[in-house]
């Protein structure tokens, strides 16, 4: 789908740790900026196996602090 847009640099499809199934989103990498808001343009909203894509730039990960999960165990190693 991307590389009617332009040259698509590399495909990273975000797999569940666990179970190795895909997430339902990923990211693809293009070699040029104006390529990239070509196809965010042209794909964001359009049909894919009956569902709609939501295509945007990536935005910087947000730190969402130590992740403990409420455990109070120490020294687990």
């Amino acid at each position: 789908m991307f590389q009617a847009h332009g040259t698509v640099d590399r495909v990273s499809i975000v797999t569940d740790r666990e179970t190795g199934q895909a997430r339902g989103f990923g990211f693809v990498e293009m070699s040029d900026n104006a390529e990239g808001e070509r196809a965010i343009a042209a794909l964001n909203g359009a049909d894919l196996d009956g569902r709609a894509l939501n295509v945007n730039e990536a935005r910087p990960k947000t730190d969402r602090g130590s992740g403990g999960g409420g455990s109070r165990q120490k020294n687990r190693w």
